[in-house]
C-alpha cells in the first residue's frame, strides 16, 4: 500500500508510515488544539517533496495563512509563487455565492489542479453554510467523490462537539472520511493552570494503526507527537 507521510513526527510512526494514499482524513478538535497547524504541516511536507497542493480556506486570507505557517517554520510563499501551492478562499459570510462556488467552481478547481495533497480548513464552516440537511449531505458526498477521483490525499479540519471530542459538530464528516484523528486537551492535575494536549487515531480504513492515546507538543516547528510516551 502506498502511503503519504504527514510530516508530523511520531504520527507517521503511529500510522505505520503515513496515511494511505487517496484517503480523506478528518482532524477533529476544539479551538486551540492545532488543527490548522496540522493541516499546514501536512501541506508543507508534500511541497518540500516536490508535490503540488491545494489549500481551501474558509477562515483566513491567503496572506494570513502564509504568515501563520511561517510562525511554525513553514515558508509557503515560494510555493505560491512557483505555482505548486494554490490557496482557494471561500467566504462563510457570503453563503449564497460560496455555496454556488462549492457546487461549481470548487469541483473544477480540484479536478484541474492535479494536486497530490488537499486541505479544507474548516469543513465545519463549509457545512454550516447549508440550511438544508439533504443539500448539505449531497454536496459533501459529491465533494469527497471529486477529491477521490482526482487522486488527492486530503485533510479536513473539523470542530469537535464540546461535550464529546470524538464527534464533529455536524456529525457527518466522520462518516464520509476514511480516517479520523482527534486532538484534545486536558488540564494537568499535577500542575494547576497548565493544560496537556493529546492525539488519538480513531479510524483509518484499510490499514492497521496505533490505537493508543499519545501526548503531542505544539511548538515553533509545528506538531510533534510523543509516540514513545505512555499515557497513564
Amino acid at each position: 500500500m502506498e502511503r503519504v507521510e504527514t510530516g508530523i513526527a511520531g504520527l507517521d510512526e503511529m500510522l505505520n508510515g503515513g496515511i494511505p494514499k487517496g484517503h480523506i482524513v478528518s482532524v477533529l478538535g476544539a479551538f486551540g488544539t492545532g488543527k490548522t497547524c496540522f493541516a499546514t504541516q501536512f501541506i508543507n511536507h508534500g511541497l518540500q517533496k516536490g508535490e503540488k497542493a491545494l489549500f481551501i480556506t474558509l477562515e483566513e486570507e491567503e496572506e494570513s495563512i502564509i504568515e501563520n505557517a511561517l510562525s511554525f517554520g513553514f515558508d509557503l510563499r515560494p510555493y505560491t509563487q512557483n505555482g505548486n501551492l494554490a490557496i482557494y478562499k471561500l467566504s462563510p459570510s457570503d453563503a449564497k455565492n460560496s455555496i454556488e462556488k462549492i457546487k461549481t467552481e470548487l469541483p473544477k478547481a480540484i479536478e484541474s489542479s492535479n494536486v497530490q495533497r488537499l486541505v479544507i480548513d474548516s469543513i465545519s464552516l463549509l457545512t454550516m453554510m447549508f440550511e438544508n440537511e439533504g443539500e448539505k449531505r449531497e454536496t459533501l458526498f459529491a465533494l469527497c467523490q471529486k477529491i477521490k477521483t482526482a487522486g488527492a490525499t486530503a485533510i479536513f479540519t473539523a470542530e469537535a462537539k464540546p461535550e464529546n471530542s470524538n464527534v464533529s459538530r455536524d456529525g457527518i464528516v466522520e462518516y464520509v472520511s476514511d480516517g479520523v484523528i482527534v486532538l484534545y486537551y486536558l488540564e494537568d492535575p499535577q500542575h494547576a493552570g497548565e493544560i496537556k494536549t493529546f492525539l488519538k487515531v480513531l479510524k483509518m480504513r484499510r490499514t492497521a494503526h496505533s490505537r493508543k492515546i499519545k501526548p503531542y507538543e505544539l511548538g515553533k516547528n509545528g506538531i510533534t507527537v510523543l509516540a514513545k510516551a505512555e499515557v497513564i
